[in-house]
């Protein structure tokens, strides 16, 4: 008698929990985190209080939009706001994962380092997400170099369409309105000068534009494994200041070890490297130079150099050998390959280097294994991307 009354209040309390839980929202999209961090705010408010903290590669259940802020659900159910420029689509994601998986395999072109804390973004653009930071000093690998007008970052589709609804029904057919429509009004003639504006638009020269601002990045390998993108300015090439001294106000952008010579006991290494005259060309490094050390005179000294070059990531380098990407007048690339005999360089032949494909040419809704950029495509010819080419060029260099 005493538990019927107990036992039907606890069945209501839980029918009432079952409701909350189906009341949930619905989800109108998805989307990712793109920071390392994100906090997610109670309102829409940058300084609202923290309502969850979510991580890089969260995916996260859309439920409202207010202009740029979106309402998200964490996994775990937590509800919060945060700005777009926050969030990645499924296609920026699957790049990101594509970017890390291509840039694994290839080559280093040598170790950099920062002088102050480098953000790293998931695409080359300044509004793209810094999802890594590097710290002050920490050593990473450099893997490529791109160019790019500075834009804005394509329209994203986080949020699913809604269908189209029919709207208002039109007339019937057969039904006209009482009164016939009003004509249209006549266009007005042309200026009684036309000829000589016209004149005036066709002499206007095209040279007088203003240039387009662009960005030079460069594509780094964390020794954790991750990849991205950071601004080429804020990298520092480690290579030794005794070898470094000789840069000539040129911007070193890649270097190797090709052997070492014995000095009394000290092994000195001996380096290749190549330079850029500065920011913003349209190719990787426009010289290249070997240094060796010179045993008598205890110093380093160039044993080749060539200057005045066109030349392309990757370099290739291992003891007693190395090969440039150089590209001629005519525009044909072709791969230059030298052998170290003692302290001299010598030429040992040349043959054709690919052009590599550029990275937007590959589709973002490919069908991948989640790492997205070296795809799988039913339409030949495949596109690889930026990265899928230098893997395949690397790769058949090396003859693996």
């Amino acid at each position: 008698m005493f538990l019927k009354p107990f036992l039907i209040a606890f069945a209501a309390l839980a029918l009432a929990g079952c409701n909350i839980g189906q009341d949930r929202d619905p989800g109108i999209g998805e989307a990712f985190v793109g920071p390392a961090t994100l906090n997610l705010r109670k309102d829409i408010d940058p300084k609202a209080p923290v309502a969850g903290v979510v991580h890089h590669g969260d995916r996260l259940e859309i439920l409202g939009q207010r202009r740029r802020w979106y309402r998200v659900r964490t996994p775990k159910g937590a509800e919060g706001w945060t700005d777009d420029r926050q969030l990645m689509d499924t296609a920026q994601m699957n790049r990101l994962r594509a970017l890390s998986k291509g840039a694994a395999d290839l080559p280093s072109q040598g170790i950099a380092t920062a002088f102050d804390v480098l953000n790293v973004h998931t695409e080359p653009n300044r509004q793209s997400a810094s999802f890594l930071q590097v710290a002050a000093g920490e050593k990473f690998d450099v893997v490529a170099h791109r160019v790019l007008p500075r834009t804005r970052l394509p329209k994203r589709q986080l949020v699913v369409p809604r269908p189209k609804s029919e709207g208002k029904k039109g007339k019937k057919k057969g039904q006209s309105s009482l009164l016939p429509p009003l004509p249209p009004p006549v266009p007005p003639g042309p200026p009684p000068d036309w000829v000589a504006l016209s004149k005036e638009r066709s002499r206007a020269p095209e040279e007088n534009l203003p240039p387009a601002a662009q960005d030079d990045w460069t594509l780094i390998r964390t020794h954790a494994g991750q990849s991205g993108w950071v601004l080429t300015s804020r990298v520092y090439m480690a290579i030794p200041d005794e070898v470094a001294q000789y840069a000539e106000g040129h911007r070193i952008t890649s270097y190797f070890q090709l052997g070492k010579v014995d000095d009394g006991g000290e092994q000195k290494p001996i380096w290749l490297w190549t330079t850029a005259t500065g920011l913003g060309e349209d190719h990787d490094f426009d010289g290249y130079r070997v240094f060796t050390w010179n045993t008598r005179r205890h110093r380093y000294e160039t044993a080749y150099i060539q200057r005045r070059e066109r030349g392309f990531f990757p370099v290739l380098a291992k003891t007693g050998e190395f090969s440039v990407c150089l590209e001629r007048e005519d525009g044909v690339r072709i791969r230059k390959q030298y052998t170290l005999v003692g302290n001299a360089v010598r030429a040992a032949g040349e043959r054709p280097c690919e052009k590599p494909q550029d990275e937007n040419d590959a589709p973002d809704d490919a069908t991948t294994d989640n790492s997205a950029h070296i795809t799988l495509h039913s339409a030949p010819p495949p596109k690889v991307g930026f990265l899928g080419g230098l893997k395949a060029r690397v790769k058949g260099l090396f003859g693996k």
